[in-house]
């Protein structure tokens, strides 16, 4: 069975660099693979991406070598299962508040007697290696995703689960869930309060020999979360690298042709 670069990096005590995948396209999807990322994740819940689609953005990167992952879209043991059996490396679950639900999660990533995973790795054996099956519990990550006010409260619980291997940080959603609106929404926090909790529960997973991964906005703000210790740092995501460098490239043109005005096209059409 191929090794998971995920914990291949974690053995040599390296911080995993992740993107995030939210266009639902193969081709996007194998751009950003070979760009260099150590894992790429395929956002089921936010994103615009479908099972079907994502299963052929798993097969366009495959070539890169990348270590997939999928956050799927809610605690609902079908969608992980067929995720896993499709060729994902892990899984993130959004919205994990109590030990119960961080049990659950571990149930349905991880195979009889450990959890309840049903049989039947159709494109994974092909994509990680015919003997898949045997050793899939050592090599599938398993995130719960810790953004409620909630599993603030329960951190020491849920970081206690057998089988889980971290949590990963939603800043958007922890700031809302702790604060309410007192402040904007977003990654990239720098209220000391937020920052304070951030750093809460990465030490309490860490105590817990627990991984801990975090949601960035910005390369500069996912560098000083990697200095602070997090395992596994997500980096922008494809719709907003998109946007910024369209808006980039617009803006820069504006700024070298004066006054902004392009002259008129002296063609009828096409190029």
């Amino acid at each position: 069975m191929k090794l998971n670069n995920i914990k291949a990096r974690w053995n040599e005590g390296q911080t995993v660099l992740n993107g995030w995948l939210s266009i639902a396209n193969a081709f996007t999807a194998e751009i950003m693979a070979e760009q260099g990322y150590d894992a790429l994740t395929i956002d089921l819940q936010h994103g615009f991406v479908g099972y079907e689609q994502a299963t052929h953005m798993l097969q366009a990167m495959r070539a890169s070598g990348v270590a997939p992952m999928v956050r799927v879209p809610w605690l609902e043991p079908g969608i992980i299962m067929k995720s896993l059996d499709a060729g994902a490396w892990g899984i993130i679950c959004p919205m994990i508040s109590t030990a119960e639900q961080a049990q659950a999660l571990v149930s349905c990533v991880r195979y009889p007697p450990h959890g309840s995973r049903s049989f039947g790795p159709t494109r994974v054996t092909f994509s990680a290696g015919q003997d898949y099956g045997q050793h899939a519990d050592d090599h599938v990550v398993c995130f719960a995703m810790i953004e409620t006010a909630e599993a603030f409260e329960n951190i020491e619980a849920i970081v206690a689960t057998p089988g889980l291997d971290g949590v990963y940080i939603g800043p958007a959603d922890l700031t809302l869930g702790l604060t309410g609106r007192k402040y904007r929404t977003g990654f990239d926090r720098t209220e000391a309060e937020i920052v304070d909790a951030i750093k809460h529960i990465l030490a309490t997973a860490h105590r817990a020999g627990k991984k801990a991964g975090l949601h960035n906005g910005s390369a500069a703000y996912a560098a000083n979360a990697a200095q602070w210790g997090f395992d596994l740092v997500t980096l922008s995501n494809d719709v907003q690298l998109l946007r910024g460098a369209a808006a980039s490239s617009v803006q820069q043109f504006r700024e070298l042709n004066g006054n902004g005005v392009t002259a008129p096209s002296t063609q009828a059409g096409g190029y």
